[in-house]
């Protein structure tokens, strides 16, 4: 006995394949209250930054990093010789702050994308127990504030913490104090002119909170990509007789490049602008400012000006940061384009 489709009246049909509308009164509604709650919220705050920033001209702004000096020969009073002083270690404070920006930027990043590309992968390619467990500890500095994260790191590396014994007694180089000493001394020409005891209230305790806070932007990143993808063309090229790392570089790496560089920018914008954290574990010595923090001394000490100006520095990083992650979203979306019309 042959099945006869079951026939749909044509006006429910229809209305199950109609799309609804929106009411142009509702879609203005939506837009406008977008746009309004953008507008308070970011273009406000961030067009007064830069407003009190300029508010001595752009004299006053370049000289929060380059201050005037006294003309040579120029007879100066005792106040002019203190006002220069202070201009000039002012401006050695903040240029300090913002190579200690960099410079954490700089250790943290690469180690967050071998992290982030660890995590996603063992997430996404395998099926081990724990695995959950996994994903839900990646997550967990999204839920923890950054000031108890600091905190627990002075209450595993301080003095009387846990680790205490340790970590005060530990003595480590500057990795950017080395230098070329030549062979007169040694066979080896390098040699670390600065060196650290101790973890927290040093660099190095600035660093690792700065990668607690950022190393979920990478590995959550990289695996909704990873696992829309799945496992056959790595499957594939290990039966062809490709090695381990050479099924990475030429497979995997090649297929998350644009998702593994957004997680990367996210990470390097967190990494410039965390404050919470780096607050509690600098011990507010000034070598150890970032520009967040650099922020708030200018800002404790009332003056505006300069504090609004490395302010409009760091929202010059994030509104670059933000260029180039819709640069990459712009990319990775036409490259998705060519490999569907290439697929059909």
């Amino acid at each position: 006995m042959s099945e006869v489709p079951i026939r749909q009246p044509a006006g429910r049909t229809a209305a199950a394949r109609a799309v609804p509308q929106a009411s142009p009164i509702v879609r203005r509604a939506l837009i406008a209250t977008a746009v309004l709650f953008l507008t308070i919220f970011i273009v406000v705050p961030l067009a007064n930054v830069f407003t009190q920033a300029f508010s001595k001209g752009i004299e006053g702004y370049l000289a929060v990093f380059w201050p005037p000096q006294p003309p040579d020969g120029a007879t100066l009073t005792f106040s002019q010789k203190r006002r220069f002083a202070e201009a000039s270690a002012q401006a050695a404070r903040t240029w300090s702050s913002i190579g200690m920006t960099a410079a954490v930027a700089a250790v943290v990043l690469p180690l967050n994308v071998v992290f982030g590309l660890a995590a996603a992968w063992a997430t996404t390619k395998f099926n081990f127990r724990g695995r959950t467990l996994l994903t839900t500890l990646i997550d967990l500095p999204f839920s923890v504030s950054p000031v108890v994260a600091g905190l627990v790191f002075v209450l595993l590396l301080g003095r009387n913490g846990i680790f205490g014994d340790w970590a005060t007694h530990l003595s480590w180089p500057d990795v950017f104090s080395l230098h070329w000493v030549g062979f007169a001394d040694g066979a080896w020409p390098l040699a670390f002119s600065r060196r650290f005891t101790g973890v927290i209230f040093t660099p190095l305790a600035i660093v690792l909170a700065s990668i607690f806070v950022t190393f979920p932007f990478v590995a959550r990143s990289l695996t909704p990509l990873m696992e829309s993808q799945g496992s056959d063309e790595e499957l594939a090229a290990l039966s062809l007789g490709a090695s381990g790392w050479r099924t990475f570089f030429k497979i995997t790496l090649p297929n998350v490049k644009w998702a593994l560089l957004y997680g990367v920018i996210l990470c390097t914008a967190r990494a410039f602008g965390e404050f919470g954290a780096v607050s509690v574990v600098s011990g507010h010595v000034d070598s150890n400012d970032t520009m967040p923090l650099r922020i708030e001394k200018l800002w404790n000490e009332y003056n505006n000006q300069a504090a609004f100006t490395v302010a409009s520095a760091l929202a010059l990083l994030a509104v670059a940061t933000l260029v180039a992650k819709a640069l990459v979203e712009w990319k990775s979306a036409r490259d998705a384009e060519r490999t569907e019309v290439g697929k059909s």
